[in-house]
């Protein structure tokens, strides 16, 4: 199950040449996990007040094409693999007007318990495992 979410590129994130830093795709991409969770009903407050924490392991990201200010994107977010120690997201970034990808990435994050010891989500929390687990296309 792919999830969009749309957002505009802010001055702030581009250079002099009015080019979208490489920096602020990995925050493109939470943006898209944020609105991802929501979506399915699993709001990332909600997760923490249960005592669950998400730090993430690892970020790769593949550049194509640049973003510019002002142009709009949308952030493809999906859940590629769930074990129940870890969650991987993996996005594509397009370009709404011309439909141009223009970068794809993924993020790795444990699951963890507030003293950030791992913790078994599938044993712990079955039905948040179960909820992110039926995102997954088979």
């Amino acid at each position: 199950m792919k999830l969009k979410t749309e957002i505009t590129v802010r001055y702030a994130e581009t250079d002099q040449m009015g080019i979208a830093h490489h920096s602020v795709y990995p925050i493109w991409y939470e943006v898209g996990r944020t609105e991802f969770a929501n979506q399915i009903g699993m709001n990332y407050s909600n997760i923490e007040k249960q005592g669950i924490l998400m730090p993430l392991v690892e970020v790769h990201c593949k550049f194509y094409m640049p973003a510019h200010y002002e142009d709009v994107l949308i952030i493809e977010t999906e859940v590629s693999k769930l074990t129940p120690a870890r969650i991987i997201f993996e996005y594509n970034v397009i370009n709404k007007k011309t439909g141009d990808l223009l970068s794809t990435g993924s993020t790795m994050h444990g699951w963890v318990g507030k003293d950030l010891k791992p913790l078994n989500l599938k044993k712990h929390f079955p039905e948040i495992y179960e909820k992110f687990n039926s995102c997954i296309d088979e």
